[in-house]
């Protein structure tokens, strides 16, 4: 009997005999965390099963929860970006505009923030400040405030100069009810924005690669912009900021959570030339590629073109486009009609085009 035989139960307190989920691998990879198959793999077959709750259920980016006086949003994440300086922002802006749009995608209004750093030893403590006055910035730029924190440091070789991890809350308003779930048939699909640049931005300066013009992140805070339509009340169904496995992966989890088919046009997808030349180059495609300050919403049909409208009267959305449309064809599939006029299946990638992206 091998070693991989042998290991078919773990005990839980209180002598509970659990069998490991199944799989096709006995290690964790890289493509684990990279937003697409696997990743979803992972979650579906080792955290739900065990953490099973109404919260956890709702498969949103923050888990959503009554108080006395309203609701409140919680979530949190941690960031592992390779370079941690990169054109357009660091590791710690990233940071905090990643948990105020994680809050701001299920509806909520960012109010507080935690951050953890597990730091390397003979960390540039130069770096260290950069990184915490960015971080400053891109709070007061949000209108958040970072109310508590921890900070470990780990041997020299154990880490990779630095870690972030944060947790945010945030309040929901009463007339505000966006989940996954609330996807129906004639909805209209709205990006607020160019997609994949935050992505190869950081594979071109991770891998030393220089293209005809300056590529910078797309970092940025989400909650202005739906400061901007949250007057539409429940008529905005969904929202959701398309990260690691871009745009394709995203809506692919939208489309199997709420069981509906989607179908966007290629040619209404906003993307900028030279980020599409670069996707050529290397041989990616940018539907599946992070993005760290675009926001997906799926609204109501009637107030699709006011709300492409107000985004657009903002900086942060003036490229925003009307990509696609839910169905009831096809439950669970994302479909794109290409730009020769076929159209064809688009699936949840199932490895990692870039790993350490956010």
């Amino acid at each position: 009997m091998n070693k991989k035989e042998e290991i078919k139960q773990i005990d839980f307190t209180g002598g509970l005999q659990c069998p490991i989920p199944k799989s096709d691998y006995d290690r964790v990879l890289l493509a684990h965390g990279g937003g697409g198959t696997l990743s979803h793999q992972l979650i579906s077959k080792m955290f739900f099963p065990h953490f099973d709750n109404d919260l956890l259920n709702e498969q949103h980016d923050s888990a959503i929860f009554n108080i006395d006086k309203g609701r409140l949003a919680f979530t949190t994440d941690s960031y592992v970006v390779q370079p941690i300086f990169f054109s357009g922002g660091d590791i710690g802006e990233l940071a905090v505009n990643g948990t105020v749009n994680d809050l701001t995608a299920a509806g909520a209004h960012p109010l507080y923030i935690s951050a953890g750093f597990i730091i390397e030893e003979g960390f540039l403590i130069e770096e260290l400040w950069q990184i915490v006055q960015s971080m400053k910035r891109a709070a007061d730029n949000a209108g958040v405030m970072i109310v508590t924190g921890d900070t470990k440091v780990v041997d020299k070789g154990k880490g990779d100069k630095i870690f972030i991890n944060t947790s945010g809350i945030g309040l929901i308003k009463d007339n505000i009810n966006i989940s996954p779930k609330r996807c129906i048939p004639g909805d209209k699909i709205i990006i607020s924005g160019k997609i994949a640049e935050h992505g190869i931005t950081i594979m071109s300066e991770r891998e030393g690669l220089e293209f005809d013009s300056t590529m910078r992140s797309d970092t940025a805070p989400m909650n202005k912009l739906f400061g901007l339509i949250e007057k539409f009340g429940e008529d905005i169904h969904v929202m959701r900021d398309p990260t690691r496995g871009g745009i394709a992966s995203t809506l692919n989890e939208i489309a199997e959570t709420a069981n509906v088919g989607i179908l966007i046009d290629e040619e209404k997808i906003p993307i900028s030339g030279q980020v599409d030349a670069a996707c050529e180059i290397l041989g990616l495609d940018p539907l599946y590629i992070a993005n760290e300050g675009k926001m997906i919403f799926i609204v109501s049909p009637e107030i699709a073109n006011e709300v492409l409208k107000l985004i657009r009267s903002h900086v942060l959305g003036k490229d925003a486009e009307i990509i696609g449309t839910v169905t009831n064809e096809d439950p669970g599939i994302l479909i794109m009609k290409t730009s020769i006029g076929s159209n064809r299946v688009v699936d949840m990638i199932s490895g990692e085009q870039l790993p350490r992206i956010c």
